[in-house]
């Protein structure tokens, strides 16, 4: 006769975790005082399991959200960016303002001079006999 080697079917337990052992757990791994594998590990859990308590009781954590994990070498060169957008900014504003003075300066000295100071300048020099072509010779 065949010998038969029997095995017997390992029916997990079924665990329910109190809701302040997820709230622990929850505000460990928002801290980083863990990991997901370190909780999954210790409570004998998926990794599902622990995404759902994350989900349920973290207030940063949302299902289909994304979170931006940076190092601080990334951190530090955003907030080095952000200070340098800001910098040229305020440059751009103050030579915004010095373009609206000095566009107000030939407003105020074209009408007390009582001619366009805005003209173009650029036709060639006159030779100096002071005709400007507009009057009979």
């Amino acid at each position: 006769m065949k010998h038969e080697t029997k095995q017997k079917l390992q029916i997990r337990e079924h665990r329910i975790f109190s809701e302040e052992l997820k709230k622990k757990a929850v505000k460990d791994l928002v801290s980083k005082r863990t990991t997901i594998r370190a909780l999954v590990n210790e409570h004998q859990v998926s990794e599902q399991t622990v995404y759902r308590w994350l989900y349920k009781y973290s207030p940063y954590h949302e299902q289909k959200c994304t979170l931006v994990v940076q190092m601080k070498s990334e951190e530090t060169k955003n907030s080095e960016l952000q200070k340098r957008v800001a910098e040229l900014e305020r440059v751009v504003g103050q030579k915004q303002l010095e373009i609206d003075f000095l566009n107000k300066l030939l407003e105020i000295g074209s009408s007390e001079l009582g001619f366009d100071l805005k003209k173009n300048f650029n036709t060639p020099p006159s030779n100096g006999t002071g005709g400007t072509g507009t009057g009979s010779k």
